[in-house]
């Protein structure tokens, strides 16, 4: 039987109890991003982009450039204050280019197809209003889309992923290795630049598979063998490590070696997001709130799923929603625990061969700690049932709901049914006042 939560039909704290199917995708979607309060676009393995409005779930634009997949995508808005803000967005696929569009008009804006290999990641940044991809070298350019300077060819397994760090330097993940970059501009007044590797972290054992930057301070990579390391985002020095992520036989404060023999599925980061408190891990089938001012795990729920994490986003009220292979968008909340007395030693057999003194100890440590810290627990308050395969990723719009994308080719709007349903009721009673039907009776 499955060790997985369950929860019934009474979903009290689930808003989301209404949802519109959006159609059109031909292919497993695979990634979604928010362009402003109310758009999104969506692509993956049939190439398209569709941009969305995620209030009413019409398609705006369906937009046709790319020949194979999508790799990459991300937004990129103007920074002119002269001029609307523009909203684009920037798509890689594996023919090899990377695509500007427009999201007011649906228009191709620009095209770049002078790279050796796929474009695995892109990242803007705002402040220097540049754009950088990764794939086997990592290119700088500006928003006229000119190269302003590029790596020379790191390796074979490529740049998978990015993110900004300050002094104009960026995090990039190849293999299992944490490259520095920094970032320089030419002191001649042109618009020339210049990339520079100034460091390599090779504190993983494995392939690094999530990437994500906490504040000015912190960021924190995640790796295929379950390893957590948070950094030091201005030195770069490893701050903290957590690697027992499977093993609940060992105590929170010793560190133990990694067990390769574990099943990679069972071990792996898939996926890692934070608040300035906690990172939120998926790991294999489970999610874990790790501590950053404890340095370590304060929650988990191991079985999460039935299936791997790929998902993981923290929502406002301490509230954390997943996503899973095995089709389901979960909804948890982070409750504190009542304080419990420690268990009592057990004696007899275990004594006989001076067991209960070692055990009275950890017992001991372990009340100690248990009164000191708070423990919390995820509760499981919302099962989201509407997808027929993995659900890839999705994108929280606070009131207006949750869209999910998923290897079934669909794309799901969850709404809050009730306030769904006000709005329906003042519209029609709108309508209802402006046609002159609505008679007052006293």
């Amino acid at each position: 039987k499955s060790s997985v939560q369950t929860i019934g039909e009474e979903q009290i704290q689930n808003p989301y109890t209404e949802l519109l199917v959006l159609k059109g995708h031909q292919d497993i979607v695979r990634f979604l991003v928010q362009i402003d309060d109310c758009r999104f676009a969506s692509a993956g393995d049939d190439g398209i982009i569709f941009l969305w409005n995620a209030q009413t779930g019409e398609k705006l634009f369906e937009l046709h450039g790319h020949t194979h997949k999508i790799t990459a995508i991300a937004p990129f808005s103007s920074s002119d204050a002269s001029e609307e803000k523009n909203h684009l967005i920037l798509t890689a696929s594996a023919d090899r280019t990377v695509i500007v569009w427009d999201c007011t008009s649906g228009r191709q804006v620009q095209k770049v197809s002078c790279f050796h290999s796929t474009v695995k990641c892109l990242t803007v940044l705002q402040r220097l209003d540049v754009w950088l991809s990764g794939g086997s070298d990592l290119c700088v350019w500006n928003r006229k889309l000119d190269l302003l300077c590029k790596t020379s060819h790191l390796t074979d397994a490529g740049i998978s992923a990015l993110v900004e760090l300050p002094k104009n330097c960026v995090a990039a993940t190849v293999g299992k290795e944490l490259v520095i970059f920094r970032l320089i501009a030419s002191n001649d007044g042109s618009e020339g630049w210049n990339v520079l590797e100034v460091k390599r972290l090779v504190d993983h054992q494995d392939n690094i598979l999530s990437l994500v930057s906490v504040n000015d301070l912190t960021f924190v990579t995640g790796s295929h063998v379950g390893e957590l390391i948070v950094w030091d985002a201005l030195d770069w020095t490893k701050q903290a490590c957590e690697c027992n992520f499977w093993d609940s036989s060992v105590p929170p404060d010793v560190q133990p070696e990694i067990k390769l023999s574990q099943s990679p599925n069972e071990t792996s980061v898939q996926h890692l997001t934070s608040d300035d408190e906690c990172v939120f891990a998926a790991v294999g089938k489970g999610i874990y709130v790790y501590n950053l001012q404890m340095k370590r795990v304060i929650a988990c729920q191991r079985t999460a799923h039935d299936s791997s994490v790929l998902h993981i986003e923290k929502l406002p009220n301490r509230q954390l929603i997943s996503c899973s292979e095995d089709g389901s968008v979960r909804i948890w909340e982070l409750r504190e625990k009542q304080q419990l007395p420690a268990e009592p030693v057990p004696t007899g057999f275990f004594n006989m061969w001076g067991f209960g003194r070692a055990n009275k100890q950890a017992n001991q440590a372990a009340k100690k700690m248990q009164d000191n810290t708070p423990m919390y627990f995820l509760e499981l308050v919302g099962d989201l049932i509407g997808h027929s395969s993995a659900v890839q990723m999705f994108l929280y719009f606070g009131e207006l709901g949750l869209a999910t994308c998923s290897a079934d080719h669909l794309i799901i709007l969850w709404k809050d049914g009730e306030r769904e349903s006000r709005l329906r009721s003042l519209t029609l009673f709108q309508k209802l006042a402006q046609n002159g039907d609505l008679q007052l009776k006293f």
